[in-house]
């Protein structure tokens, strides 16, 4: 099986994030950046997929020359190979994002090919649908039970209040969900491997996005809590901040 498994670059969810002077983007000095924890299930699929089906595993990246790291991540993990769409354009839309890639695996004979339901940071949760919607392939997302066959794919994806059953033909692009699996760590022996692996690069040219940040602000401040007292004889001017002040009830 010929099996692609797209992968981010992301900044450290323990990161403190500060916003860059321009203000519309986060200031990256001091940023450890690390593959997304999303695309991490979508790497493990990809790699049982191969173990039990035969084939390779190509991760592919969009972004600047330090994305490779994340792939460089993804082949000591166990992926055969690597692919650097290399820019060095800051891109924040989605449709943006997924048309770069789309360009690059459509016409090619993958079988299956893998994204983390969402990247975390932006959380749009939109670039693997968009893919397979341009290149005319199924596409689903929140998956969190699959079976990839020869002859095609089923498992179950997360809904609102409960999960859905699917069932698609291959070619088909999947957007894995947190609980689909447990995720390996890269051996000692795979990060020795993944230094002697290739990972070629090629310049890619964005499209206009149709989505542009226009400012970042950081969450208001909570106000200081107060005490209104204690026991039963706070319950009604409880209720009444709840009321009148908080309006919640």
């Amino acid at each position: 099986m010929n099996i692609i498994v797209f992968v981010k670059q992301v900044a450290d969810t323990e990161a403190r994030v500060q916003i860059a002077e321009n203000g519309t983007s986060i200031d990256t000095r001091d940023i450890n950046f690390i593959l997304n924890p999303f695309d991490e299930f979508a790497v493990e699929e990809a790699l049982r997929t191969r173990e039990k089906l035969g084939g390779q595993v190509t991760a592919i990246s969009l972004g600047s020359e330090s994305a490779a790291s994340v792939i460089r991540t993804a082949l000591a993990m166990g992926a055969d190979q690597g692919l650097l769409l290399k820019t060095d354009l800051q891109c924040d839309d989605p449709l943006q994002a997924a048309r770069a890639l789309a360009a690059e695996i459509a016409g090619s004979e993958f079988d299956v090919a893998f994204f983390g339901k969402q990247a975390v940071g932006n959380d749009h949760g939109q670039v693997g649908i968009l893919v397979a919607e341009l290149i005319g392939v199924p596409g689903i997302s929140m998956v969190s039970e699959l079976e990839v066959t020869p002859d095609g794919v089923r498992g179950k994806r997360e809904v609102e209040g409960g999960t859905e059953s699917f069932e698609c033909s291959l070619p088909a692009v999947i957007a894995t969900q947190k609980g689909l699996n447990e995720p390996r760590y890269a051996s000692l022996k795979g990060r020795m491997a993944a230094k002697k692996k290739t990972i070629e690069e090629k310049e890619v040219s964005l499209a206009e996005p149709v989505l542009v940040v226009e400012a970042c602000n950081y969450p208001p401040q909570r106000e200081r809590g107060r005490i209104l007292g204690q026991g039963t004889e706070a319950v009604p001017e409880l209720v009444r901040c709840l009321r009148e002040e908080a309006k919640v009830i």
